[in-house]
């Protein structure tokens, strides 16, 4: 006699057919915690998979939700967009703009609701406490009503605050109301010096107040001048926020734009060749750059909890059939299949709960830890937190969970042959059916976790890679700081030009200084400039065939400091210093390799576009350097000596005989000797800050990694788990064959090969999905491909070696079964 339901829809027809039903369940709650009790080993292994598995869905969700799905804090956010302009000729779709061109596209536009042009700069914020270098935008009137975001304290700028060249008035954000000014709510109307003038803090804008992209403490108002001529244009250095007008899409918003950059490119060739407008949404702006990413890791934690389940249904199906004895009894006495198998499904749920309690307390710890180890690039990180969405994608990935993984046993429970049962005598008696079916589990678990294992494999060969690559400079040993100087105080260059030598020659001479100098865009900071530039003699070229070159400011020593080789020629001395001295240059390779590949370009003469047209001799070619980040190509670069270029900002590079750190305190004691009421800031070593231009994919080959550690771990236990169990139902059937003559090695072989026989079909399905796969990983990755046959090989191998040896220690104990004894067990 066999009994069953019809299938799932029969359980669930069961389950649910009538209250008198209904008011059952709170007995198999009982029962089941019973049950549970009884097997606390067996409760907290799958308890523990559930935790691990449903813990950290949750966890990758809640950056899911924060980052990419909860809406920015802004009213209508749908409209709100960024403006770049884009340059077709270096194939730069979101460079800064230029002021000038942005005051036409204001005019001009149609689906512009409102415009704020944006200056990021810094200065430094004293009487306060210790001088502190604060960033801030230079915003118009119209940047806090376009956002739609009012202040927590006071108001934001009117249009007499703007100011056409000073700022007078600022507005303050949360986090510098409450460390500099101890939350003082009478801040509002105060005076605070900053970059050396009195300003009027008219606002505090609210903790929730989002990040445009950078942390920014401070705004202040400004408008263009409108007695400025704008058709002599220079510079491109400001960024652009606008709201779309309702009713129109970002589609039509720059398809109109478009015409007017083109416009802008007919009326100004000289300016605008090969430039046009790009209109990206903000959240695109915001959050654009690691979407794919995060999806990425989404998907990966959702094959950690298959695998889970997998595991648990495994655990599940080998205690049904252990209780098959107890079921058929049951029926026995009258009771329905849907019954026992809403009692399975019951067991499961309840698992499932207790996996998702856990698991919440899983996922808590490791947003922490998301938290420390994330990059501060990372979007919106300090929003990422638990709320009620959080909470409710929780429960109801763990009654998901439960009926994933309870389905299996529960329908296997509803499928009892009674009269063999019952005549077992309580044995095992697992059908070859159920066996298959433990074995497609385990083939799936190997599936899964060769995916995520040859992600994780793609991404560490990728690091590797990233990490091999040559700066081009020695970054050990030298220590960096960053200078500002304010406009009062230091409006004449001469008095720049003299701080900065005077400050550079006291540094150079401290205790385990070995050198120092400056530069004005350090490598890997984040920051950079640029211009065009021609070869005196040579034929003008167009303006879109214009060379540029990136411009960097150094004082002497820069290149023996940072270890940059010296090619040819000399470096900058202190004849390049003197008042009137010749303009001199010292250029990078690759421009040597794009101008002169067949000259000698010591001698030549430049003309760069840097404010005058006064031609300078190269005088010296030096080795190429990566400056935005270890994956970037090395870009042409014309090095000014200072007094040339007298900028008010620079970045100090020391070389150390020692820990570069130590020497901080000394050389911010230097800057303060000289003026007690200037801030230094960002202090680092050069190996901190390319380790932090790699944080971002470090942090995501370590989190894959880890995914892909724990599914290997669960799939190793659950091919141990499922041979374990085959050895164990078929000891009669191995005592019978070596009393026959079969020998151990023989039994040992037998069994390995039917368990690699499942990882097999594992492999197989995995490799095809980790191709599939892998080609999502391909923005991810530095110079490995996507189907990298090395990664590929070695992640297989290393899959077949873990299963092996899974499969191994229930062979031997097969090969050890004594004859004797398991007959007379039969």
């Amino acid at each position: 006699m066999t009994l069953k339901t019809n299938g799932v829809k029969g359980v669930a027809f069961g389950l649910l057919r009538s209250p008198h039903h209904m008011g059952t369940v709170g007995q198999d709650l009982r029962y089941s915690i019973r049950l549970l009790l009884r097997s606390p080993g067996f409760a907290a292994i799958a308890i523990a998979a559930l935790a691990v598995g449903i813990g950290a869905n949750t966890a990758i969700f809640t950056v899911v939700d924060s980052v990419l799905l909860r809406p920015l804090g802004f009213a209508a956010p749908e409209q709100l967009v960024m403006v770049w302009e884009h340059n077709r000729r270096l194939g730069n779709d979101r460079n800064s703009i230029s002021p000038a061109n942005y005051r036409d596209w204001r005019a001009q536009n149609t689906v512009f609701e409102k415009m704020s042009l944006i200056i990021d700069g810094t200065g430094s914020l004293t009487g306060a406490g210790e001088p502190e270098e604060i960033s801030l935008q230079i915003v118009e009137p119209e940047f806090f009503p376009l956002l739609g975001v009012q202040p927590a304290l006071g108001r934001v700028f009117s249009a007499d605050d703007a100011e056409i060249r000073d700022y007078r008035t600022v507005v303050l954000s949360h986090s510098l109301w409450v460390r500099k000014f101890g939350a003082d709510p009478s801040i509002v109307g105060r005076t605070i010096t900053f970059d050396g003038r009195p300003n009027t803090v008219t606002g505090v804008m609210p903790s929730t107040f989002p990040s445009l992209g950078r942390k920014t403490e401070m705004w202040t108002a400004m408008k263009l001048d409108p007695a400025r001529d704008y058709r002599k244009r220079a510079g491109r250095y400001a960024r652009a926020i606008a709201r779309i007008k309702p009713g129109v899409t970002r589609e039509q918003a720059q398809a109109e734009m478009t015409v007017i950059a083109s416009r802008l490119e007919k009326a100004y060739p000289e300016f605008n060749p090969n430039w046009g407008a790009n209109v990206v949404t903000l959240r695109d702006q915001l959050v654009g750059g690691v979407q794919t990413s995060i999806l990425i890791f989404q998907g990966a934690v959702g094959l950690v909890l298959l695998i889970a389940c997998a595991n648990v249904a495994n655990l599940l199906l080998a205690r049904a059939t252990s209780r098959r004895r107890e079921i058929a009894i049951r029926y026995s006495l009258g009771a329905a299949a849907s019954r026992v198998a809403r009692q399975l499904l019951t067991e499961s749920l309840l698992l499932a709960t207790a996996g998702g309690a856990l698991g919440l307390l899983f996922a808590y710890w490791t947003i922490a830890a998301l938290q420390l180890v994330a990059p501060r690039s990372l979007p919106r990180l300090n929003e990422i937190n638990l709320d009620w969405r959080v909470f409710a994608f929780t429960a109801a990935l763990t009654l998901v969970t439960g009926i994933l993984f309870g389905l299996a046993p529960a329908l296997s429970g509803s499928h009892i042959r009674l009269a063999e049962t019952m005549r077992a005598g309580g044995a095992s008696t697992a059908s070859s059916r159920l066996l298959s079916l433990r074995g497609l589990f385990v083939a799936a678990q190997v599936a899964f976790s060769l995916v995520l294992l040859t992600g994780a494999g793609l991404l560490v060969r990728s690091f590797v890679k990233l990490q091999a690559v040559d700066p081009g400079f020695q970054p050990a040993h030298v220590l960096t700081a960053n200078v500002s100087l304010p406009s009062a105080g230091y409006e004449d260059a001469g008095k720049r030009v003299a701080f900065f030598k005077d400050a550079v020659d006291r540094v150079q001479h401290l205790p385990g200084v070995t050198s120092a100098s400056s530069i004005t865009f350090l490598p890997f900071a984040g920051m950079g400039a640029g211009t065009d530039y021609l070869v005196v003699g040579r034929p003008k070229p167009s303006p879109a065939e214009a060379a540029g070159a990136d411009i960097r400011i150094i004082h002497p020593d820069y290149f023996r400091t940072m270890g940059i080789p010296l090619r040819r020629g000399r470096a900058f001395n202190q004849d390049d210093y003197r008042d009137q001295a010749p303009r001199t240059f010292v250029v990078s390779e690759s421009l040597v390799r794009q101008q002169f590949p067949n000259q000698d370009a010591i001698g030549q003469r430049l003309v760069v576009d840097m404010g005058d047209a006064t031609p300078g001799v190269i005088v010296g070619i030096v080795g190429d350097i990566k400056h935005s980040g270890l994956d970037s190509k090395a870009y042409p670069t014309i090095y000014y000596s200072h007094p040339q270029l007298p900028f008010a900002f620079m970045t100090f590079v020391v070389r150390t005989a020692g820990e570069p750190m130590s020497i901080a305190p000394a050389l911010q004691a230097v800057v303060h000797q000289m003026n007690p009421q200037l801030p230094v800031s960002d202090v680092e070593s050069m190996d901190d800050l390319i380790a932090r231009s790699v944080s971002q994919p470090r942090f995501q080959t370590l989190l894959l990694g880890f995914f892909a550690a724990a599914a290997l771990l669960l799939a190793a236990i659950g091919i141990y788990g499922v041979m374990s169990y085959a050895v164990a139902q078929r000891t009669s059937e191995i005592g019978l064959r070596m009393a026959l003559g079969a020998d151990a090695s023989g039994v040992m072989a037998m069994v390995l090969r039917q368990g690699m026989q499942v990882v097999s079909l594992g492999l197989v399905i995995g490799v095809a999905a980790s191709l599939m796969m892998a080609r999502l990983l391909k923005t991810l990755l530095f110079e490995v491909e996507p189907t990298d046959t090395l990664t590929f090989v070695a992640v297989a191998s290393a899959m077949s070696l873990v299963a092996l040896m899974a499969c191994f220690v229930p062979a031997r104990r097969a090969m050890r079964v004594d004859p004797l004894v398991a007959l007379r067990w039969e």
